[in-house]
């Protein structure tokens, strides 16, 4: 049964915003070109999205021809605004963003262990608001006859902890401020009519390393987080794989050898989290007698990598890393064992600092424990992977509403 007119045009709109999109500005003989419609059907599309708000006139084309250059179309950027955040134990940072995914304004501030919930979430919600207002993202006027955002279209949170795939919402966690429940909550009171989406920080930056990162090149992967705590994303054929819980990935909990304990179903206490967590690296370097400069924006323990990492023909140095490596192994072969995912990224702070020297180690050590040929690579994105992967998540969500389908 073929699909009726409005149907049609439909299914022809989203295809030229998916280009425009993907490909970015283009002329309506490019998108002819692309999409392999008639040339009226496109001067069609191309009024009703202008008309619509959605792509405007963005330049000319530099050809050189007979009669006028042709008019360059793109997505109007300013359509709506979207807001990545990453909150952490210690603080929050925040990005606003346009549409296209351009940053417009963007700052993090710190929130003590001695704050309490309200205050915390309070200078959270706060700052959000300051930067959205720096971007512009607060008070934009109406267009005429076109549907806009005063305020934050879509807002995409990056946390630790797990996430109800049924309700999107940020579940309890021991160990974890109450702030980041809450402030969940606060957004959305603070901010009504914004969409809000949370995303386990390492999913997120397993997104972000496949769209722009280390893992531009895979649809099969895994990220290992190694930071505070620990933890995996796991893309198979392209797709993020959350579980039936949501737990996908919380390999902390992962039974090993060499812990002298077993995990419960409450404490990772005993797991792969006691190999390689950031309390377990620092009592680690320790015993090697190695120490670094802190830095208040990364755990410790990263320091501690990256000291061992800028100085790897130190004797102690060297089997410092070689016993990291050795650690980071145990839970990535288990991992390797189970999914073949052909390639794991060394995420988190921990991972970032260890870089290519760390992976390298670990690759060489999977080689020899598995039959299953394996790259590791470290993260490409350094810091910024769980708010380039927020803003993405955000980007799609509202894209969704704004265009009917995701086209990021």
């Amino acid at each position: 049964m073929p699909a009726s007119p409005s149907t049609a045009r439909a299914i022809n709109d989203r295809l030229a915003l998916r280009l425009l999109q993907q490909e970015g500005p283009l002329t309506a003989g490019r998108l002819k070109q692309l999409t392999g419609l008639s040339r009226p059907t496109v001067a069609d599309l191309v009024e009703r999205l202008t008309a619509a708000g959605l792509v405007m006139v963005v330049g000319e084309s530099g050809e050189q021809r007979r009669g006028p250059n042709a008019k360059v179309y793109g997505i109007v950027a300013g359509l709506a605004h979207l807001a990545a955040l990453d909150i952490r134990t210690e603080g929050v940072s925040v990005v606003v963003a346009d549409l296209l995914g351009e940053v417009l304004a963007e700052a993090s501030a710190p929130i003590g262990d001695d704050t309490g919930t309200g205050p915390a979430v309070e200078q959270a919600v706060a700052l959000v608001e300051r930067v959205a207002k720096e971007a512009g993202a607060m008070g934009v006027p109406p267009r005429a006859g076109v549907r806009t955002w005063g305020k934050l279209h879509t807002v995409g949170i990056g946390a630790p902890g797990l996430i109800d795939p049924a309700t999107g919402e940020l579940r309890g966690s021991t160990g974890l401020p109450q702030w980041h429940r809450r402030l969940v909550a606060a957004l959305q009171e603070r901010l009504p009519g914004t969409r809000v989406i949370v995303e386990n920080e390492t999913n997120l930056a397993a997104l972000a390393e496949q769209r722009d990162g280390a893992a531009r090149d895979r649809d099969t992967f895994v990220l290992l987080w190694l930071g505070h705590g620990t933890g995996a994303a796991v893309v198979l054929d392209g797709i993020l794989r959350r579980g039936v819980s949501g737990g996908t990935g919380e390999i902390g909990f992962l039974p090993v050898p060499g812990t002298g304990q077993l995990p419960s179903a409450t404490d990772c206490g005993g797991g792969f989290h006691s190999l390689v967590g950031a309390a377990a690296i620092s009592r680690l370097a320790d015993v090697h007698d190695l120490v670094a400069d802190g830095d208040a924006h990364e755990p410790y323990a990263a320091a501690l990598v990256r000291a061992a990492v800028a100085t790897p023909g130190a004797p102690a140095h060297a089997r410092f890393l070689d016993t990291v490596a050795d650690r980071v192994t145990i839970g990535a072969a288990s991992v390797v064992a189970v999914l073949d995912p052909g390639c794991v990224v060394l995420g988190g702070e921990v991972g970032r600092a260890g870089g290519d020297v760390l992976a390298a180690r670990v690759e060489a050590r999977l080689a020899r424990m598995s039959p299953l040929p394996t790259q590791v690579r470290a993260s490409a994105l350094g810091g910024g992977a769980v708010l380039r992967g927020a803003l993405l998540t955000a980007r799609e969500g509202a894209q969704e509403e704004l265009f009917g389908v995701p086209v990021g």
